[in-house]
Formats: C-alpha cells, structure tokens, sequence
C-alpha cells in the first residue's frame, strides 16, 4: 500500500496526500488525450475518488470549456458536499470572446463565479493562477490584472489561499519571487526525462513555497511509451527523447517495473515536492496509481534511468 500520509501544503494550513488526482482529461477533451470521457465514466470515477484515500483533486475553470468543474460539481452535490478534510484546486482561467484573449482582472473575477458555480462551493480553497505565460508577467501583476483580482477575492474572503500554475521556469521564478502565492504547479518539467524544475522547486522550498508537480508522464509518453504517445508535453519532441524513453522502458521491462510506476515514482521520492498530480478517467485507475506508487523499484534502476535522462539542452524549460 503506498504511503498516502497526509503532508502540510506549505504554509496553507491544509494538509494533502502525496497524490492528487487531476480531471483535465474527466472534462472530456479528445483533441488533446485522444479519448473521450463520457458523463457516466467520469462521475463513476469521481465518486471513487471522492470515497477513496486520495484527499486532494486538481481541476480547472477551462477543462473541456468548464465541464470537467460541472461533472465535479455534479458529483459533490450528489454525495451531500466536499467530504471533511478533502480539497478541492481550481485555476483561473483567460476567455476567448469574440476570439481576443481576455486575461483581465474582470475575467478573473469572473472565472472565479463561473467556478464557484459549477463546483457548487461558496467559497474555493486554493485557487491558481492558470498558465501566465499567455499574458506578460507585468500585465498580470498590474492594478488591472489577474492577481490583483485573486487579492482581492482572497481579502473578501471568496478564495482561502492563491497559487500559480504554469510551464516556463524563468516565468514562475518570478511569481513566487512576489511572496504573493502559497503553492506552485509546474507540469512536464520534472521527469524520468526532463528535470528543468529542479532550480524553481529549490526557489519555492526557500520561499515556503509548496509544489505540487503535474503531468509525471510527460503528456502520457512515460505510462503508455514513447511508440504509443509520441509526444511529450502535449507537443511534438524530438527523436532523441523518444528514444531515451524506450531505453527506460527496456530498463524497466528487465526488471518487470512498469514504466507509469518509475515515473510515478521519481516525482513522488522527490522531497521538494509535496503532491504529485494524476490524471485519472476510470474508477480502476485509482487502485492501479496506488499500485504504482507502492511497487519496490531497485536503486540499480534509478541509476539507470538518471543516466538515461534527456541532456538539459533537450528540456522544455
């Protein structure tokens, strides 16, 4: 059984297990995963996820344009509410209307209400700061901006406590360089293959900072392999990270260690970081993730799968 012992999420005052169970995919977005998710499965799985040892869940306002928030919302209504001690992260997310990108602080304010809603929650424990790096740094940091509407919603009471969520390095560095936010998600930047993190998660243990770090699997090529999801990070990557991803798949094959559970692994053995997110899109899911967290993996593997990391020159940064 993994250890699913409940950590302080930075200086938040919540406490989380060392998984997190992430529905970008539950919301249903083929286009992106490659499968849909239909209402009947993704709320099966949310009820097992709610009902399961897994307390923390990951979703966003702009999963599948809000619905994975609605099948969320669905599901907690239909069991009577957030079960005690569970918590729930949303994201703020931009609008699109009229297709100029909307990033504002009014949006803000207003992917806040949308989420509210759908959840079902008066009021939303950690709320991020969702992929910055589609503004400038100064425009979401001005008077206007996102985060001063987060401030503001967090003085009013509506968000208990702010986090940034996003992918370049250098980008985020400078958010948590604020003291404004409590918890970090950096994503496909801290795996068997790419460890740009690294330097941010060593920024945010400094700051009291907490970081919960998503997609293990590099976008699905470290739990399905490199000949089944070519790409890595959700983008198309180049041949010599494909093949350092066979070459851990092999490694792993001698030993009868999945792939998923190694990769799995190294996010979770890494104590800098507080959870490691998920995504999970069918009931059963669950126990195989608990399985793979718990799975003995020898150190002669992990020393052969640090040797076969991507060089730095490879890295999403």
């Amino acid at each position: 059984m993994a250890d699913l012992a409940r950590r302080p999420l930075g200086r938040t005052g919540l406490s989380v297990t060392p998984l997190c169970v992430g529905t970008s995919a539950l919301g249903s977005m083929p286009h992106l995963y490659g499968y849909a998710v239909d209402t009947e499965r993704a709320s099966a799985t949310l009820r097992a996820t709610f009902a399961g040892p897994i307390n923390f869940l990951d979703t966003s306002n702009d999963y599948a344009g809000g619905e994975a928030e609605r099948r969320i919302g669905a599901v907690l209504a239909e069991i009577g509410g957030l079960p005690d001690g569970y918590v729930v992260a949303t994201k703020i997310d931009p609008s699109r209307d009229g297709g100029e990108l909307d990033f504002t602080g009014e949006r803000a304010r207003r992917s806040v209400a949308e989420s509210r809603s759908r959840l079902g929650l008066e009021a939303l424990q950690l709320v991020y700061l969702h992929d910055p790096e589609r503004i400038s740094f100064e425009e979401a940091m001005a008077p206007d901006g996102p985060v001063a509407a987060m401030r503001r919603l967090h003085d009013d009471g509506v968000i208990a406590h702010l986090g940034v969520a996003g992918g370049p390095i250098d980008l985020l560095s400078q958010f948590v360089a604020t003291g404004l936010f409590e918890v970090l998600i950096s994503h496909n930047r801290y795996t068997l293959l790419d460890r740009s993190a690294l330097a941010l998660f060593e920024q945010c243990a400094v700051a009291g900072v907490a970081v919960v770090n998503g997609a293990p699997f590099g976008g699905g090529m470290l739990a399905k392999g490199p000949d089944t999801q070519p790409r890595y990070g959700y983008r198309e990557t180049a041949e010599e990270i494909r093949e350092r991803a066979r070459a851990m798949q092999r490694a792993c094959e001698r030993r009868d260690v999945p792939l998923a559970a190694a990769a799995l692994q190294f996010s979770l053995r890494q104590p800098l970081i507080t959870s490691t997110i998920v995504g999970v899109t069918r009931p059963e899911r669950i126990a195989e993730t608990l399985d793979h967290a718990a799975l003995p993996i020898p150190e002669e593997l992990w020393e052969e799968l640090d040797a076969l990391a991507a060089p730095e020159a490879l890295w999403l940064r």
